[in-house]
């Protein structure tokens, strides 16, 4: 398993969680790393993204404000803290990872995150 998604779980509306989603591989530690998801009988959505560093995110207009990807490259570890949960985040969580460290605009995509973690379920009720 290269990427292990973890932090799922179930919580009321307003609530918090915090997403893990650790690499096994030393050398993912140079990769930009998203989060995407996927809600019942909808596609998988790209919801955020950092590059190696850290230095740059993006986020989905849908969760600005409310989430934040954050990465400890000596953990090999990225993060999705969700803050002010919704009902509509409900859905199946993915990390994923490039093969690049760089990420831009244009790469808010799934065919440019060649690794995918399983998946952890988070459940918001109202």
């Amino acid at each position: 398993v290269q990427l292990q998604a973890s932090g799922g779980g179930l919580v009321q509306a307003g609530g918090s969680l915090r997403l893990s989603c650790a690499a096994s591989e030393p050398s993912f530690v140079t990769y930009a790393k998203g989060w995407f998801r996927q809600a019942p009988g909808k596609e998988r959505e790209f919801v955020a993204a950092i590059s190696w560093t850290g230095g740059s995110t993006y986020y989905a207009d849908s969760v600005k404000g409310r989430f934040t990807i954050s990465r400890d490259n000596a953990k090999n570890t990225v993060y999705l803290q969700m803050n002010s949960l919704k009902p509509e985040d409900t859905a199946v969580y993915y990390c994923a990872s490039r093969s690049l460290g760089w990420i831009t605009i244009a790469t808010m995509s799934e065919p440019n995150f060649d690794y995918w973690g399983q998946g952890t379920q988070v459940t918001v009720s109202s």
